[in-house]
């Protein structure tokens, strides 16, 4: 095998082999478990960033082989699996080191952190599948891998939850499934390409195709929390705090639009599907999620269910930028597959800090909390300013972006949407910001716990900080060589020509 071919092998092993050691380790082998997850996800990351680094300078990565007669297996990565895999991994290793933090003395932590690194793993397989079978193949096993992390507390509600969970992500990939098979049956290879790969197709199977792509985005809809297959989302949020970071910033909600991504881009491409007029009912679709999520939100006391609804609403940006189909609405919906997952892992790190430290849980538990955690609120707030949108946050660049995209294709009522959708962000972030810095505590917190000097457990802390101080950069930096906004702009002119 080629140099750039162990690369990716690496990548895989880098969390595979840490994962299935760790679930080989008595409970007590704390240190070497805690060796292992942060030396993969330290490893991991330095592969990708190499990968990243010579997929620049032009150089190709792919490894395939038949797993059936004309049916191949194809890992490749181009710069749109290089966006996802360096954001998979970057908030992979901050958010082990808080897992690290958030479980300990908690029983079960070997089957955790096993099934933690085969999700991440699975991920990475998501971002650097070369065809839509390679997808379909990964897609799946993320649910069996994140199952087991949604249960993971095991009560009765907690399984409950996870049957929910359960029912919507493998009626979706039924669905997905029988969608691929038809096309595969249809066009034979389905290789993505950098302008899809129906276009010959368009006129002789213009009913099948439309059928087929409504089905393929039902599919990864589910994952993506579009409206009406969301409602596992909010469900799921009983499952600890490391894992509803990680099913919202990097591994199922992030896979399910990036799914839509890939459909959109390099199956069908984007003037195929304009021309089959598909784009327009699936911008609607994400036009409603969008408003539906936030006034979901708006009635909810649970601080993670207001978090789980603010999802549902934001992730669905990056599916209306791939759907309006202009450079600057694609540019806006990628980059916020990036920026989204910095503002929602800072969240979800802030809740943990909450539930773990004081015992709060719901929103009207917090008044004074800024007092108690002023670090933890400062990276709460840094992080609503960036769901709202307001400069210079990383969520202020992509919305600039979905607002010049919607004016270069002359939509301009999506404007009117992105303001009363920022109108919404606020109404439900900025009660609480106001809760937690200007109102009084009261009463005693309902389970604190001390941790010396420290307002947290710094295991907690510094992952929160970190990506707190990532939100604030990439919208700082957004104009520099280095940041998310730039590579994008590199996928957007190199891989679509646009």
């Amino acid at each position: 095998m080629s140099w750039e071919q162990w690369v990716i092998v690496f990548i895989f092993l880098s969390s595979l082999v840490p994962g299935m050691v760790i679930f080989t380790l008595p409970e007590s082998a704390h240190r070497l478990r805690t060796f292992l997850n942060l030396s993969g996800a330290i490893l991991k990351l330095i592969l990708v960033v190499t990968m990243v680094v010579n997929i620049y300078q032009g150089r190709e990565f792919e490894i395939a082989f038949a797993l059936l007669p004309d049916v191949e297996f194809v890992l490749r990565a181009d710069a749109l699996s290089a966006l996802f895999a360096t954001l998979s991994s970057t908030l992979w290793l901050v958010t082990t080191v808080f897992a690290v933090g958030y479980l300990e003395g908690s029983p079960n932590r070997s089957q955790f952190f096993g099934y933690f690194s085969l999700c991440i793993t699975v991920t990475i397989g998501i971002a650097l599948a070369g065809n839509l079978l390679t997808f379909l193949v990964f897609f799946e096993l993320l649910t069996l891998t994140t199952y087991p992390l949604v249960v993971h507390r095991g009560t009765s509600q907690v399984m409950d939850a996870g049957r929910i969970y359960l029912i919507y992500a493998l009626t979706g990939g039924a669905i997905f499934l029988v969608a691929v098979i038809w096309l595969r049956v249809l066009v034979g290879p389905l290789t993505f390409h950098e302008h899809g790969l129906l276009a010959p197709y368009e006129q002789s199977l213009r009913i099948p195709l439309t059928i087929i792509f409504i089905l393929l985005i039902s599919g990864v809809g589910v994952k993506a929390a579009l409206v009406p297959f969301h409602g596992w989302l909010p469900q799921a949020m009983v499952a600890p705090a490391p894992v509803s970071a990680l099913l919202h910033a990097v591994a199922v909600v992030k896979a399910g639009a990036f799914g839509i991504i890939r459909i959109v881009l390099d199956v069908y491409g984007i003037e195929t599907a304009q021309r089959l007029h598909l784009l327009s009912p699936l911008g609607g679709i994400a036009v409603f999620t969008i408003v539906y999520g936030s006034v979901r939100a708006l009635g909810q006391d649970n601080l993670k269910h207001r978090l789980a609804y603010s999802t549902v609403s934001q992730v669905s940006y990056i599916t209306l930028g791939i759907s309006m189909g202009g450079t600057g609405a694609i540019m806006g919906g990628l980059v916020h597959l990036v920026h989204q997952g910095l503002m929602k892992i800072t969240l979800f790190f802030c809740a943990g800090n909450l539930a773990e430290t004081l015992g709060v849980h719901n929103i009207s538990e917090m008044r004074g909390a800024g007092r108690r955690l002023p670090l933890t609120m400062g990276a709460f707030t840094v992080g609503v300013a960036g769901m709202i949108g307001l400069p210079p946050m990383a969520g202020f660049v992509s919305k600039w972006y979905l607002g010049i995209g919607a004016l270069e294709q002359q939509q301009d009522w999506i404007i009117v949407v992105l303001v009363c959708s920022t109108l919404l962000n606020a109404a439900y972030f900025l009660p609480i910001v106001y809760t937690v810095w200007f109102e009084k505590q009261q009463g005693l917190w309902p389970d604190e716990r001390d941790f010396g000097r420290w307002e947290t457990h710094w295991m907690l802390l510094l992952p929160t900080l970190t990506t707190a101080l990532l939100v604030l950069l990439t919208g700082l930096l957004a104009g520099s060589s280095l940041s998310p906004l730039a590579w994008v702009k590199l996928i957007v002119r190199t891989e679509y020509g646009l």
